[in-house]
């Protein structure tokens, strides 16, 4: 019964929303900086999903962090 004590430490789970949140755009962004000077159009979409996945992770994993 070690799992029901009322003294847990959940900051596994914190940095996990923090990866799932901020981990893929800048993933994403790395990638645009990189295809920048081949293909600025396509770097230009990357920089683009980076910012409205950032924007929509912020709103959901925000909302289960508050």
């Amino acid at each position: 019964m070690i799992f029901l004590e009322g003294n847990m430490n959940l900051n596994g789970l914190i940095v996990l929303i923090i990866a799932v949140m901020f981990g893929p755009a800048i993933l994403l962004a790395i990638i645009g900086l990189a295809v920048r000077k081949k293909n600025k159009k396509a770097a230009k979409v990357l920089f683009i999903l980076a910012a409205v996945y950032v924007i929509v992770s912020l709103g959901i994993c925000g909302g289960m962090m508050a």
